[in-house]
């Protein structure tokens, strides 16, 4: 048996020959790149330079794209590198600071999505109490507990994968991720599993209660509403549900790969599956909520003031 601090490398065995395509290739992944970076850094900016969106649904999604960021760049700069490359191999270090940065963001970003769901609830079933439920400090303490407990979750998951004895080092995959590292371990991995069903059934399941209890509730506002309080409050929230989905569905593809076997999916799609929740989501999310910037403002100020009248 091999420790893994003795593997140097680790073989992606999911990249495959694609001749002079690869040129076309690295330029589309190079594209969507440079969009997700400039329509994140420039709402992100909007949000920061426009004091009239200071409020909490702004901070929360300014939380939001800074993830985004932080997840493209985890990503994209390394697949950019594997296309053009004729091996595709990564050192260990790397390939574990891979696995960190993706399942952080990951973390990250359905962390942040159960708490605008949590504050669109507050701002649709308690307006008049809305500004005395989310304060200033309310919106700091959620926002920094997104982001230290993601870390800690993750460091935590990845103090148990690194120390395992490994007995291969080829990924089926074009990146690195936590389980597929596992499954290369010739040492007991009851820990990690423990683990992963805690982690699964008591901080996921949560978020997942959290959120459906907060769309039940909006739900019963809308239908027991007036049409046009159920039309303001539907508006409202179309982006973030959308945005929820959205992930949920890649999410649940990548998990549903790494734990069952899908040889009979065509390679490509497996691929394009597999990436999708870390590169269509951080520009699935400007688009959705850039298109909307404006007019969630003004339905959500609407909705509040009819309420109080």
């Amino acid at each position: 048996m091999i420790n893994s601090t003795h593997v140097s490398y680790f073989k992606l065995a999911a990249y495959f020959d694609t001749g002079i395509f690869r040129y076309l290739c690295f330029t589309i992944v190079m594209l969507l790149y440079i969009l997700a970076l400039c329509a994140n850094v420039f709402l992100i900016v909007v949000i920061c330079m426009n004091r009239s969106l200071h409020e909490p649904m702004y901070i929360f999604l300014c939380s939001l794209f800074m993830n985004e960021l932080y997840g493209s760049t985890g990503l994209f700069p390394f697949l950019l590198i594997q296309i053009l490359s004729d091996i595709h191999t990564v050192s260990a270090s790397f390939c574990f600071l891979q696995v960190f940065c993706v399942h952080f963001y990951g973390q990250c970003e359905f962390f942040i999505l159960a708490v605008m769901s949590y504050d669109r609830y507050l701002a649709i079933c308690h307006p008049l109490q809305y500004n005395t439920l989310m304060t200033s400090n309310k919106v700091v303490i959620l926002t920094a507990f997104v982001w230290l407990f993601s870390v800690l979750a993750t460091v935590a998951m990845m103090s148990l994968s690194v120390p395992l004895q490994l007995c291969g080092n080829i990924i089926n995959k074009v990146y690195c991720d936590n389980y597929s590292i596992v499954k290369l371990a010739c040492s007991d991995t009851t820990v990690n599993n423990i683990y992963g069903i805690i982690y699964m059934f008591t901080i996921i399941f949560s978020l997942i209660i959290l959120i459906l209890y907060t769309y039940i509730k909006i739900l019963k506002v809308c239908f027991s509403g007036s049409k046009q309080t159920r039309q303001k409050a539907v508006s409202t929230c179309t982006p973030h549900l959308a945005s929820l989905l959205n992930f949920s569905f890649g999410s649940f593809f990548e998990i549903m790969q790494s734990r069952f076997n899908m040889s009979n999916v065509p390679i490509m799609l497996r691929i394009f599956l597999s990436l999708y929740f870390l590169t269509c989501q951080p520009l699935f999310n400007p688009v959705m909520y850039g298109l909307n910037l404006t007019k969630i403002r003004i339905i959500c100020k609407s909705l509040t003031f009819g309420k109080r009248k």
